[in-house]
C-alpha cells in the first residue's frame, strides 16, 4: 500500500521509513528509526529525486508508481550516491526504461564503481547549470565533502524548493509527519538532528559553511527545504540554518557543563556526581553526566558539539587513559571538534595517570581548545581531604564560563 505526502501541488515525498536498522552506516543507533526521503514532481516531464536505501525499495517503488498513475518517468536526478540514496537506482532504471538519468561527473565515476547499469542514459550537468522539465527550471550546486566529494544540492526555481541532499537532515522515521512545523522539532528532533549532523559530517564544518555561502544569495527564494532524512522544512528557515551555520563553526550552543565519566567500581563516578552537584549549587544550570560505559559516542559526540565545557573524568588503565574515553578523544579529534573548555579528573589506586595523558592529547591533538590548570588526582576514591580541591575546580570552570 503507498503512502505518499504532498510538498507542493506538484511535488510528492515518496520516501519510505525505517524501522529495524539497528545502527545507521553500522555504528550510530537507531533508537526511533530513520526516513529515507525521495521526492517526486510532476511537471511537463515527471522527475524523482534521489531514491532510498534498499532495505525499504518494496514501498519506495509503490509510492513512485502511485504517483505517476500510469505516466512514465522521464528523468532521475541523484544529488548523492552514498546507498542509502542511491541503491534503488538500478531498480528504477529497470522498471522505467525511458529514464535519463541527471547528475554530475564524480557521480557518475561512483555509480560504476557501485556497479550500477546506466549504460548512455544520463545527462551529465556542471556545477552553475540549470535544465528545464516544463513549469519548472532548477540549478544544480555542488556541495563536495557534505558529505561524500560528489554530492550536490539541486534548486527548483520555479516553485523555491531546495533539494538538500544530506545537509539539513536528521535521525528518526517520519511515521506520518512531513513537515518540521508539524512538530515540536527543538523538543523532540533537535537532540537527533544534531547528533545526525555532528557524527556523520562533523569533519567538514568548512565545506558546509561553504555551501551555506553559495547557497546565501538564494536564501530569500527558498520556501521549502527537503533533505533527504528527516522532515521538510517549509518555516522557520532561520531555525535550523542558523543549528548547522553554529554546528559547522565548532561553536557551541549552551554554555553549561558536560561531565563524561569512566569508573571501573563507581569511585570516579561518585566524583563527577559531587562535581556536578557542587557546579548547580553554584548556580550553573546546564549541567549534564554521562558515564561513558554505557552511552553510546555518537551521543556523546552530540553532547560536545553543544556544550561550552566538558569534563573529562577517567580511570587509570594499564598505566594509560581508559579505552572507552579515550575512543570518545580519538573520535573528537576525528570529527574536528574545537573552541571548548576542557577540564580533568584522573584516578588511580597506585599510579593516576590518565589526567595527564588526557592533558597530553587535548594540546596536541585538538585545535583552539582550552585546558584549564586547575586539575583534580584522586587516590582511589574521593575524600573529604580532597574536597577543597573539588571547589576550586568548580570555581575554575565558573571563572572560565564568564569569558
Amino acid at each position: 500500500m503507498y503512502t505518499v505526502r504532498k510538498v507542493t501541488d506538484d511535488l510528492y515525498w515518496v520516501g519510505a521509513n525505517e524501522h529495524r536498522l539497528a545502527l545507521f552506516e553500522n555504528i550510530h543507533p537507531l533508537t526511533k528509526g530513520v526516513s529515507y526521503n525521495s521526492y517526486l514532481l510532476l511537471d511537463k516531464k515527471t522527475v524523482l529525486f534521489d531514491t532510498v536505501d534498499w532495505a525499504v525499495c518494496r514501498q519506495f517503488l509503490e509510492n513512485v508508481e502511485h504517483v505517476l498513475a500510469g505516466r512514465k518517468l522521464d528523468y532521475l536526478v541523484i544529488n548523492h550516491l552514498e546507498p542509502d540514496h542511491a541503491a534503488s537506482i538500478d531498480e528504477i532504471m529497470v522498471r522505467y526504461p525511458e529514464t535519463i538519468l541527471i547528475s554530475n561527473e564524480r557521480a557518475f565515476m561512483q555509480m560504476r564503481q557501485f556497479g550500477f547499469n546506466i549504460d548512455d542514459r544520463y545527462i551529465q550537468i556542471e556545477e552553475g547549470d540549470t535544465f528545464s522539465f516544463g513549469d519548472h527550471v532548477v540549478t544544480f550546486v555542488y556541495a563536495p565533502m557534505v558529505h561524500w566529494p560528489e554530492a550536490m544540492v539541486t534548486f527548483d526555481t520555479t516553485n523555491g524548493v531546495l533539494f538538500s541532499a544530506d545537509a539539513f537532515g536528521s535521525f528518526n522515521s517520519l511515521d506520518g509527519v512531513l513537515f518540521a512545523d508539524e512538530i515540536d522539532f527543538d523538543r523532540d528532533w533537535l537532540d537527533e538532528a544534531r547528533r545526525y549532523l555532528t557524527n556523520i559530517v562533523g569533519k567538514y564544518g568548512p565545506q558546509i559553511q561553504a555551501l551555506l555561502g553559495k547557497a546565501g544569495p538564494v536564501l530569500p527564494a527558498v520556501k521549502f527545504i527537503c533533505p533527504l532524512h528527516g522532515p521538510v522544512w517549509r518555516k522557520d528557515f532561520g531555525y535550523i540554518i542558523e543549528k548547522y551555520d553554529k554546528w559547522s563553526r565548532y561553536e557551541p550552543e549552551v554554555k553549561g557543563v558536560l561531565i563524561i565519566y569512566a569508573s571501573m567500581y563507581g569511585n570516579t563516578e561518585s566524583a563527577a556526581i559531587n562535581l556536578a552537584s557542587k557546579l548547580r549549587e553554584k548556580g550553573v544550570k546546564d549541567v549534564v553526566v554521562h558515564d561513558v560505559s554505557n552511552t553510546h559516542v555518537s551521543w556523546l559526540i552530540s553532547e560536545t558539539f553543544k556544550y561550552s565545557h566538558v569534563v573529562l573524568a577517567s580511570v587509570t588503565y594499564n598505566l594509560g587513559i581508559y579505552p572507552l574515553i579515550h575512543n570518545y578523544l580519538q573520535d573528537m579529534k576525528a570529527l574536528n571538534l574545537q573552541k571548548r573548555t576542557f577540564a580533568v579528573i584522573q584516578n588511580g589506586t597506585w599510579a593516576p595517570k590518565s589526567g595527564d595523558l588526557i592533558r597530553e592529547f587535548l594540546d596536541k591533538e585538538l585545535k583552539e581548545i582550552t585546558v584549564l590548570q586547575d586539575e583534580l588526582t584522586i587516590i582511589s576514591s574521593l575524600n573529604e581531604e580532597k574536597e577543597a580541591d573539588v571547589d576550586s575546580l568548580v570555581d575554575s570552570i565558573i571563572e572560565s564560563m564568564k569569558e
